[in-house]
């Protein structure tokens, strides 16, 4: 999350939690009989319940008609869906069609509202570009050698990232990653430090 603060702002933020590990935190809000001390975590957006998304989009635009085709990436038709917005790149679980061995999210059509359906290897991707980048720390102008990481909870990879303008990066893995969505984050580090990201293309 810090990728996205601009970078004249953090020398005066204060971040509260400072030095201490997230499981310190709990044991001393659990000392304090706070009443969140347990409370599980989420990445998700706060104002919509947990895996309620698609509900959410349908009680904004009730008028809209978001079902479509599952395809498999060879193209073949081989089932329906009620709206693209109950899908994710990468999605194993919930297709709602059977073939026989393990098929997942590989692309959405937004256009077509096809869900394109493939096997893990088609997840699999050696570079991405982002745009509306946002950097904490001087990069070079070229080239330069960083690890980076696609979603929160993903591992940082090593990366040769690439700034192709002041707006947009280019990043190229030195092993293949899965599950690189549009719409998402990539962020680059130097060790423990966030040089900066941008929003995947």
């Amino acid at each position: 999350m810090l990728f996205g603060i601009p970078r004249a702002r953090l020398e005066r933020m204060l971040l509260p939690i400072g030095e201490h590990s997230k499981e310190q935190i709990r044991r001393i809000a659990a000392e304090l009989a706070f009443s969140v001390a347990e409370k599980r975590e989420s990445q998700e957006i706060c104002f919509v319940p947990p895996g309620r998304h698609g509900e959410f989009i349908r009680l904004q635009r009730p008028d809209t008609d978001r079902g479509g085709n599952i395809v498999t990436s060879a193209g073949k038709v081989v089932g329906r869906h009620t709206g693209i917005e109950n899908f994710t790149i990468g999605q194993r679980k919930g297709l709602g069609v059977a073939m026989g061995e393990p098929y997942f999210v590989v692309r959405i059509d937004a256009l077509t509202r096809d869900v394109i359906i493939g096997p893990r290897s088609e997840l699999a991707r050696t570079e991405l570009t982002a745009t509306d980048t946002n950097w904490l720390a001087d990069v070079p102008d070229g080239p330069f050698r960083c690890t980076a990481k696609i979603r929160y909870n993903s591992p940082p990879v090593p990366a040769i990232a690439t700034r192709l303008s002041d707006q947009r990066l280019h990043v190229k893995f030195e092993q293949p990653v899965f599950g690189v969505a549009p719409g998402q984050a990539v962020v680059c580090y130097d060790s423990q430090r966030v040089l900066g990201g941008g929003w995947i293309e």
